[in-house]
């Protein structure tokens, strides 16, 4: 009975009393698939518009990476075409090509992955009609980063930031920007009314003593600043 191949990986399955003298060849190479299908990074050379990913039985290919990094140079938009069309195929894609790439595998759906993107995708081997699906394009982030007093809703940046205590009604809204402050600043911003622009020259931050602060004068007059300035130096 000759050796078989696993169905989407090309993974020979050494009949009984096969290869004798070189099954360990043979084992090694699973394992080097194996170690492809599990953790294995492949840079993906693109090049044109077209380029054709395999999977080939009993040997090491492009096709058995987990993560596919493409790159090169392609002259446009590049169709990659997984084949055969017939297996199952989960890939973690990035594209550094300069292009977009379109992950095809039959006459299905196809995926495209704009250039500097990422993406998680499976291919269905449904033969001639097979699919290609983006499953990162389902992945619903906004339910994922919602509970409560955390970063969540973040569609919404005013309720992230009440939700973060930085804009109810117990500390009071600090608006779209936050900053670095003591425990004492909220307090003073409460109680103060600041002035809404710049004042001029030589003018200082006066009170009128009731919460309101202005550019003005500083009490001392321009007489009293020299007679101070001979008096004291």
């Amino acid at each position: 009975m000759a050796s078989t191949y696993t169905v989407n990986s090309g993974i020979e399955l050494i009949a009984n009393g096969e290869q004798s003298g070189t099954w360990g060849d043979t084992t090694n190479t699973n394992l080097q698939i194996i170690d492809r299908l599990t953790n294995g990074v492949g840079n993906i050379t693109l090049s044109g518009t077209t380029h054709t990913l395999t999977t080939t039985d009993g040997s090491l290919s492009d096709g058995q990476y987990k993560v596919l990094v493409f790159g090169g140079s392609p002259s446009g938009t590049n169709t990659v075409t997984v084949s055969p069309n017939d297996q199952d195929k989960l890939f973690f894609v990035k594209n550094n090509s300069g292009q977009s790439v379109v992950i095809s595998q039959g006459s299905g759906a196809n995926v495209t992955v704009p250039n500097g993107e990422s993406a998680v995708i499976y291919c269905d081997g449904a033969g001639s009609g097979a699919a290609v699906v983006n499953l990162s394009a389902t992945f619903d982030l906004t339910t994922f980063l919602e509970s409560a007093n955390n970063l969540s809703d973040v569609a919404n940046a005013g309720t992230a930031r009440t939700n973060l205590g930085l804009g109810t009604a117990a500390v009071g809204d600090i608006g779209t920007d936050v900053l670095a402050y003591d425990a004492n600043l909220q307090s003073f911003v409460t109680a103060l009314t600041l002035p809404t622009s710049d004042g001029t020259s030589g003018q200082a931050l006066v009170t009128n003593g009731s919460g309101t602060i202005s550019f003005g004068s500083a009490g001392i007059s321009t007489g009293k600043a020299i007679a101070m300035a001979i008096v004291f130096g």
